[in-house]
């Protein structure tokens, strides 16, 4: 449906709700008035049909007002938020679909109390604008949200993958060689090259470009085997699907609808179980699993294994470990770490609840003894020693400050390839409970450290923590608000 039928008959329904209410007249009076059924006009308020000339003059007639009040676009102020939302173009690019949402429900909800809406909907605006918060982070966002409402598992992703499998004898031998994904593209109709992309320099940062009108993927000359076969592999799912809507570029540039970046994500998560079928990964996990004692050189193993990058196998893990193994408690983190002492979280995700540790746009500092940043400095000092180490493996239990929580936190650090003066640590951590102790031998290994860690130093009460670099000034602020209110539950009650 053209977006704007679908506005027009979106608005004149809520008019038409807001003028009847407004004037007292039921469904009933109006259907009398106008000969018109019930349900029809129920649709005609929901915003699933918009009636023909000759029966907007009656419902005109019938509640006296102007045929041209009822088709104009102009809309009491208490409506006007809703109308900005349906004319937005988060209405426009965001599949509401693929949340479960209907539109018209969802527009039929919110016109239920506008005025308050309106007050949400300008808060949520104010706060992205604070925030800085564009179109796209805020898609990315709700993207996070896809994954974790999925539990990040999708049954007909993996079941197209062993499609594939089956059509093309050719992937059995795992890790890939290149070649072999270059000859499935060219077989539905791709080509590839790596003599453009390199050439021009405003695009030496682009991994691949694909020029839709050639059927041409162009790929960076700098990538390794690992990176390379992930970006085929994700080709291959693009023309498998036969999807249009798509980046071109990775990483993609300029603004990009929903619906482009989750067929995107879709289609890396399709690569990323064509480099690491699923059965394959299942046995190496049960088998790893068995080891008594934690073994940082057979986890890399797995890297070498499939050919893959730490956060390829990472990420691996997260859609198998909740859908095969009932591992759901668990997180996966990004960090970026520049130089050994500034950090950002670029990329998060959380199964079941938001565990801690988790993002903070407030500029705070995130504390020092999360596994994940200790192993960006580890690095960091190694590599000034050797230059040659190119992973590091690390574990750590995470005991939460203030919470009954305790994480297993597994984490790989590795050179930014895309920056030299950055360091990049992948974690992926478990929930420790009784069914994570059975399961996991190595769990019990008693040269695995424990550590009470915190969110960010800010927030944080430890006592003389030799990581700290920044006072915990929100946590002392916090401490005298409390104070405050207890004193004034103390005064309040001496008069009872």
């Amino acid at each position: 449906m053209p977006k704007e039928i679908f506005e027009l008959k979106l608005i004149f329904g809520l008019k038409l709700k807001e003028i009847r209410n407004d004037k007292g007249v039921s469904y009933q009076e109006l259907r009398e008035k106008t000969g018109l059924s019930l349900s029809y006009l129920s649709e005609i308020e929901n915003g699933k049909k918009y009636p023909k000339g000759d029966k907007i003059m009656a419902i005109a007639k019938a509640l006296d007002v102007s045929y041209d009040e009822l088709v104009s676009l102009k809309v009491p102020k208490k409506l006007e938020p809703v109308v900005h939302l349906i004319q937005s173009d988060f209405f426009k690019a965001f599949p509401l679909e693929q949340f479960g949402l209907n539109p018209q429900k969802l527009v039929e909800i919110i016109s239920y109390d506008p005025e308050k809406i309106n007050a949400f909907i300008n808060t949520v605006l104010q706060i992205a604008r604070n925030f800085e918060l564009k179109q796209e982070s805020f898609y990315y966002t709700a993207l996070r949200s896809y994954q974790e409402i999925h539990n990040n598992y999708f049954e007909e992703i993996e079941e197209a993958v062993e499609e594939l499998h089956m059509e093309f004898p050719e992937l059995k031998e795992i890790p890939f060689h290149e070649k072999v994904l270059k000859e499935i593209l060219l077989k539905i109709g791709v080509r590839t090259s790596d003599e453009e992309l390199g050439k021009i320099e405003a695009l030496q940062n682009l991994r691949s470009l694909y020029d839709s009108k050639l059927r041409l993927l162009h790929l960076n000359t700098g990538l390794n085997s690992g990176q390379l076969n992930f970006l085929l592999g994700r080709e291959i799912a693009f023309q498998w699907a036969k999807e249009k809507q798509r980046p071109l570029s990775t990483p993609p540039q300029g603004e990009h609808a929903f619906e482009q970046i989750l067929n995107n994500y879709r289609a890396s998560y399709f690569s990323a179980a064509l480099m690491m079928p699923r059965k394959e990964v299942v046995a190496d996990i049960r088998e790893f699993g068995k080891n008594a004692k934690w073994n940082p050189e057979a986890f890399l193993a797995f890297m070498d294994k499939y050919d893959v990058t730490p956060e390829m196998i990472m990420q691996r893990l997260t859609n198998i470990l909740p859908s095969i193994f009932g591992y759901e408690n668990l997180f996966f983190l990004r960090f970026v770490g520049k130089g050994s002492d500034y950090f950002t979280l670029s990329k998060e995700l959380h199964l079941t609840k938001l565990h801690n540790p988790h993002g903070n746009e407030l500029n705070e500092h995130y504390c020092r003894r999360w596994i994940s940043l200790t192993i960006v400095q580890d690095l960091v000092q190694q590599r000034k020693k050797d230059p040659s180490i190119k992973y590091l493996a690390g574990i750590q239990r995470s005991r939460y400050l203030d919470s009954p929580n305790e994480y297993l936190c597994l984490s790989i650090a590795f050179p930014n390839v895309s920056n030299h003066e950055e360091s990049v640590s992948v974690t992926i951590g478990f929930l420790i409970d009784d069914s994570l102790t059975k399961r996991i031998k190595f769990l019990s290994d008693p040269d695995i450290p424990t550590r009470l860690v915190h969110t960010t130093c800010e927030r944080c009460s430890i006592k003389d923590c030799k990581e700290r670099v920044e006072e915990a000034y929100v946590y002392e602020n916090s401490s005298e608000s409390d104070k405050v209110l207890k004193e004034i539950d103390g005064l309040l009650s001496r008069g009872e």
